[in-house]
C-alpha cells in the first residue's frame, strides 16, 4: 500500500520571504532588519497610496453632493450611456445657456482648445509608444541573447522595468530602485578602476619577476664575478711613507698605482 504523500506546510515566515522576493527581485532579504525594512517601506508606500486614494473618492463625493446631476450623469455614463446625450438629459437647456452665453465664449473656446491639444497630445503619444515599443522589444530580444535569458527570464527584466516607471508616475521610489541606479551611475567609473587595480598588478608582478631574476643572477656585474677571484689581495707594506701619511697613501689618495719601468 502506497504511503499518501506529505505536503510541508509553509510558515508564515516562508511565505511573506516570497511575497517580498515576488515584489522585489533585487532585493537581499538574508536577516531580518532587511526584511522588516522591506516590509515597513511598503507599508508607508501602501498607507501614501491609500490617502491619496482616499482623498480622489472624497473629491468625488463632494462634487457628486453638491449637485446630484453629476452623480447621475457619471453613473448613467459608466453603464454604457452615450456621454453628450446624458449631458442633455441631466442639465438640459443650461448647456445651452453657457454656450449661447457670451460672457462665457473665451472660456468656452479655451476649454476646447484644450480639449483637441489634449487629444492630439494623447494621439501623438500613442504613436511614438508604438514606434518605440518596436525598437524597445528588439533590444530585448538581443539582450536575452547575449546573456542567454529565456523569454520568462526576459519578461520578468521587462515587468520588472515597467513596475518602476509606473510608481514613478505615482512618485514611489523603492530602495532597490535607489541601488540599482546608483550601480548604473557608478558602472563606467568602477570599471574604469578595476581594469587601473589590473593594470597596477600586472606591472608590480612584472617588477617582482625581474627582482626574483636578477637574484638568482641575471648576468650582472658582481663583486665576485669577472676580474675579481674574490680573495683579498695583501696591500705593500711602504714603511716609512705610509706611518708618515697616516696610512696606506694608495687609499687615502684613491690613487692608481703607476708600474715604474
Amino acid at each position: 500500500m502506497e504511503k499518501p504523500e506529505t505536503q510541508t506546510t509553509k510558515s508564515k515566515r516562508d511565505l511573506m520571504l516570497e511575497r517580498l522576493r515576488a515584489k522585489h527581485p533585487e532585493g537581499n532579504f538574508e536577516d531580518d532588519e532587511a526584511i522588516y525594512g522591506q516590509i515597513h517601506d511598503d507599508f508607508d508606500a501602501y498607507d501614501k497610496s491609500t490617502e491619496e486614494m482616499k482623498q480622489r473618492e472624497a473629491a468625488f463625493s463632494d462634487m457628486f453632493t453638491s449637485d446630484y446631476r453629476s452623480a447621475a450623469f457619471f453613473q448613467n455614463w459608466r453603464n454604457g450611456a452615450d456621454p453628450l446625450v446624458e449631458l442633455i438629459r441631466q442639465f438640459g437647456t443650461d448647456i445651452k445657456d453657457i454656450i449661447d452665453d457670451p460672457e462665457k465664449l473665451d472660456e468656452i473656446s479655451a476649454a476646447n482648445k484644450e480639449y483637441l491639444d489634449r487629444v492630439s497630445k494623447a494621439k501623438e503619444l500613442e504613436e511614438e509608444y508604438k514606434k518605440n515599443m518596436v525598437v524597445s522589444m528588439e533590444a530585448l530580444e538581443k539582450f536575452q541573447s547575449e546573456h542567454g535569458l529565456s523569454d520568462e527570464e526576459g519578461d520578468e527584466v521587462m515587468l520588472f522595468l515597467v513596475e518602476i516607471m509606473k510608481n514613478g508616475v505615482l512618485g514611489i521610489f523603492a530602495p532597490e530602485s535607489f541601488e540599482m541606479a546608483l550601480k548604473a551611475i557608478n558602472h563606467d567609473a568602477d570599471v574604469e578602476q578595476a581594469n587601473y587595480e589590473g593594470e597596477v598588478k600586472g606591472k608590480n608582478t612584472k617588477v617582482e619577476a625581474t627582482l626574483r631574476k636578477k637574484k638568482s643572477g641575471d648576468g650582472t656585474a658582481r663583486l665576485d664575478g669577472k676580474n675579481n677571484d674574490g680573495k683579498t689581495r695583501p696591500v705593500r707594506n711602504l714603511g716609512a711613507i705610509d706611518r708618515a701619511s697616516g696610512g696606506n697613501i694608495w687609499e687615502r689618495g684613491n690613487e692608481k698605482r703607476t708600474k715604474i719601468q
